[in-house]
């Protein structure tokens, strides 16, 4: 038996005022954006922000189903929305965030897994990485330079050929 250990490197900030001036813009159109989610049921407003190869901003929310599967993701939102407006040019960065009632939002969330296999198929895509910005509403900001290191043994269309 051989063992093996998979890890990656992320960056951590104490906030958003040792970001870049981009990546901070993102994170607070993120943070903004979480005002326009749908989430009756949950409480838990998630708001995407990513900026495409081209400098454009464009933005995405979380959509709550009374059907839970039927909800869909702010990443994967925001996703179909790039594809559908833009389908030639790339993300390039996402700032994702997110507001509740029934906590403090002083902490980073991170894609669920479902929203992880589209980023690293968006990415696979393009070819290109997307840089991933996380952080609540305040407090700590997480980076990490390609959805792709979040997620180990990813399934992806080489599989498939």
């Amino acid at each position: 038996m051989k063992q093996h250990t998979y890890g990656f490197n992320y960056e951590v900030y104490d906030d958003i005022s040792q970001l870049s001036t981009a990546d901070a813009d993102l994170l607070a159109a993120a943070r903004l954006v979480t005002n326009k989610a749908y989430a009756p049921y949950s409480k838990f407003n998630v708001g995407a922000a990513a900026r495409l190869e081209n400098g454009e901003l464009l933005l995405g929310t979380n959509q709550e189903n009374a059907s839970y599967p039927v909800g869909i993701c702010a990443e994967r939102v925001l996703l179909g929305t790039a594809a559908t407006l833009h389908p030639d040019i790339p993300v390039v960065a996402m700032a994702i965030s997110f507001n509740t009632t029934k906590e403090i939002s002083n902490h980073p969330i991170s894609p669920c897994g479902m929203c992880r296999q589209s980023l690293l198929e968006y990415e696979t895509r393009f070819h290109k990485p997307i840089r991933l910005i996380m952080g609540g509403m305040q407090g700590p900001v997480y980076v990490v330079e390609s959805a792709k290191q979040m997620l180990p043994f990813a399934f992806t269309g080489e599989e498939l050929k």
